[in-house]
């Protein structure tokens, strides 16, 4: 799965919103892949939305494929457009 999410990482910061990044954040938070801090810094030390989507999708990959599977799980949820164009199905 964090293979998947590094195939469409490129694609992924492009065309994911803010509102999803947040939104996606609190998701990953509430399922324990991201702890308060890391949530934090995505938000804090990346001004610019492609920044918060790179960090983001780096920090899950990271993190191995339970989180990878988690957040797309996520993305799917919050986002069934950006989670079709990206081919995650």
């Amino acid at each position: 799965m964090d293979q998947k999410l590094s195939q469409v990482r490129n694609e992924f910061v492009a065309r994911v919103s803010k509102p999803v990044i947040s939104q996606l954040l609190d998701d990953l938070l509430e399922d324990k892949v991201l702890n308060e801090e890391e949530k934090d810094s995505v938000k804090e030390e990346n001004n610019a939305r492609a920044e918060q989507a790179r960090c983001l999708i780096d920090m899950v990959r990271k993190k191995g494929p339970q989180a990878s599977k988690k957040m797309i799980g996520r993305v799917q949820e919050r986002d069934s457009v950006l989670y079709e164009s990206l081919g995650l199905e």
